[in-house]
């Protein structure tokens, strides 16, 4: 289905009936990737799955898709369907987009899930290989792009996953580079709502791999010890969904709480 928001078509689906549980994909990533969880709560819940602006089959907003952006677009598409609340999942840069939502509308978020992802900003290395990635995508986007979806995933575990990479490459080099660029930009320019997540009087989950080369563990459990957030630490990297499907099914129940 299609919502225009602004000058922009924003492509989602949405399945199943009874409370509303929305999905929110990570960077180079779109609602594909949640396509074997949709079935597993779309029997007792609403679940709107999203393509977030210039990612999957949406369109770009602008030269910096903000987190507050992407927030606003989140929260036009449920007043368009008439959701008043939800219980929300996070990858990776969705769960950025979730705490900006869960700032910017904390009534209207019943529960949030952080699966891979982290309420800091970045921090100076990583702007710098940000800056350094928005001047390599515009003369190699395919190098950028088949480089970065690779290192989601645990060292020891690459050969493992060889079809599911390429099946993600293939997917985001289809992605307009004018997106990925936007979404690169604000993802740099984010602020820290690790106080965000502390305040947020809801249920709280934050779901992290033991070997994530993007976040360590160490910072999941400082963030987590800080906001006094549940943390579930399970054997992957940052693709959970992808590298230990059947430990993050355990999880999922969580959303019965909503």
């Amino acid at each position: 289905m299609i919502f225009q928001y602004n000058t922009a078509n924003i492509y989602y689906e949405c399945h199943g009936s009874g409370p509303a549980v929305v999905l929110l994909h990570g960077f180079l990533e779109s609602s594909t990737m949640w396509k074997r969880l949709i079935p597993e709560l779309s029997a007792r819940h609403t679940v709107i799955v999203p393509d977030l602006p210039g990612h999957g089959q949406s369109e770009v907003l602008g030269e910096v898709h903000s987190m507050e952006d992407m927030a606003k677009m989140l929260n036009a598409l449920l007043d368009n369907l008439q959701i008043p609340s939800a219980a929300f999942i996070g990858h990776s840069m969705g769960g950025y987009v979730l705490l900006a939502f869960a700032e910017l509308f904390s009534e209207k978020a019943k529960s949030v899930l952080l699966l891979n992802s982290t309420s800091e900003a970045d921090s100076e290395e990583r702007k710098r290989n940000r800056e350094r990635a928005l001047r390599l995508i515009p003369k190699n986007p395919d190098i950028f792009i088949k480089a970065a979806i690779t290192s989601l995933f645990a060292e020891t575990g690459t050969e493992n996953y060889k079809d599911d990479i390429v099946q993600l490459q293939q997917e985001a080099l289809g992605f307009p580079t004018e997106g990925i660029m936007a979404m690169i930009r604000g993802m740099k320019d984010r602020t820290d709502r690790t106080s965000v997540l502390k305040t947020y009087s809801g249920k709280k989950v934050m779901v992290c791999g033991d070997k994530d080369p993007l976040i360590p563990l160490s910072e999941s459990q400082n963030i987590a010890k800080k906001t006094k957030t549940k943390l579930k630490v399970v054997d992957a990297g940052h693709m959970i969904l992808i590298e230990n499907w059947d430990e993050f099914l355990k999880i999922v129940p969580f959303v019965d709480f909503i």
